[in-house]
């Protein structure tokens, strides 16, 4: 089957968002099929990622249709070598086998499939494959952005839930530092004229932490910490990374008031306290827009066979971008798999091949509207 043997071939090359040369490997392949279907594909270069890729056909005339994938990984180099594509039973594996190298090859065939059986929906659309979605789209967002605001609808290619479930809904993230500057003194001969850094961090991880709403959708969690200098010494510096989510766009300035307050106040007295960070990604807010888009995917997936359901997560993706400009954005039209980001990473793979139809059904459907 050349679905899977394009897919064997994605698979394993390395792409992790730090990987240049994989990324653009794997740019160049889908740059090739790509034009063997008669579409242009512009290459966007980056110095310190992969090359982006803004791809449509030669025939296309102001498309109205973007949709959205990535070619990088979380797996650093060398991963693809110990732990290459496989198939067991009716499961596919290997480093970012659905998130998203199955994605790619399912966007790839689902406008072959349109080809063969001659619709013409293909010319609506646009296509941005980018190389650093893993990490916040640092590079790539602004293009996201520009390309989204002409558009009518955008389908972004992140895997299905583990039950086929579509994303409508997505919390938005934010990254943040805090940093605290003490003042360093033996911990045995003189604490008394120390000003511990890491005390005055702990009282402010904790008033983070109590800043979580789960009911609200409002998540704070402090990830990473690093501080002091000797066991036997009172910490002079400490800092903490803060990862921030929330599901609407009212709840950032509560969120950066709350955490401003948090950090001018003083626990330690002579402690200094720095904030720094900002939003990544808006949040994907379900809107009538969506709503109307999510029915026009289940009409497609009813002809079928296939029920579409639909749910929202807390994970980023570049869907957040054109939801924020109020463009109707559907997530989660890859394959159905589960396990992302780890060792045990799946692919279900007769879902690539409905996903396919189903995509493909989709995009007709949606070039048929004015």
């Amino acid at each position: 089957m050349e679905m899977l043997q394009l897919l064997e071939r994605l698979v394993n090359i390395d792409s992790s968002s730090y990987t240049k040369q994989g990324i653009d490997e794997i740019g160049a392949i889908l740059k090739g099929k790509f034009e063997e279907l008669d579409f242009l594909v512009k290459k966007m270069k980056q110095q310190k990622f992969g090359n982006h890729l803004v791809i449509q056909h030669r025939d296309a005339k102001s498309p109205h249709i973007l949709v959205i994938g990535h070619m990088d990984t979380v797996f650093p180099e060398g991963t693809a070598r110990k732990r290459p594509f496989k198939m067991e039973g009716t499961r596919a594996y290997g480093p970012g086998v659905v998130d998203m190298k199955g994605s790619l090859v399912q966007l790839l065939y689902a406008i072959l499939c349109m080809k063969q059986t001659g619709q013409s929906g293909y010319k609506h659309i646009q296509i941005i494959l980018n190389s650093d979605e893993e990490i916040g789209s640092p590079s790539s967002a602004a293009l996201i952005l520009e390309k989204a605001k002409n558009m009518k609808y955008a389908l972004v290619l992140e895997p299905a839930r583990p039950d086929g479930s579509i994303v409508t809904a997505r919390r938005g993230v934010g990254q943040f530092k805090v940093e605290v500057v003490g003042r360093a003194a033996h911990s045995g001969i003189e604490p008394e004229k120390g000003q511990s850094a890491i005390e005055e961090l702990a009282h402010k991880i904790i008033a983070f932490h109590k800043l979580t709403d789960l009911h609200q959708g409002i998540g704070l969690n402090v990830g990473i910490i690093e501080g002091g200098s000797a066991v036997n010494t009172v910490a002079p510096r400490a800092s903490a990374l803060v990862d921030v989510r929330f599901s609407n766009k009212d709840q950032v300035e509560f969120i950066l008031k709350q955490m401003k307050s948090i950090c001018a106040k003083t626990f330690v007295p002579g402690t200094k306290t720095s904030l720094s960070g900002k939003v990544d990604r808006p949040p994907m807010e379900k809107t009538e827009q969506t709503i109307g888009l999510l029915e026009i995917i289940r009409q497609s997936g009813d002809e079928m066979g296939l029920t579409i359901t639909d749910t929202s997560t807390g994970g980023g993706s570049d869907a957040s971008f054109p939801s924020e400009l109020g463009v109707a954005t559907i997530d989660g039209l890859g394959p159905i798999g589960d396990c992302a980001h780890s060792d045990d990473e799946y692919l279900e793979i007769e879902s690539l091949f409905d996903r396919t139809l189903l995509l493909a059904t989709v995009l007709q459907k949606l070039s048929q509207i004015d």
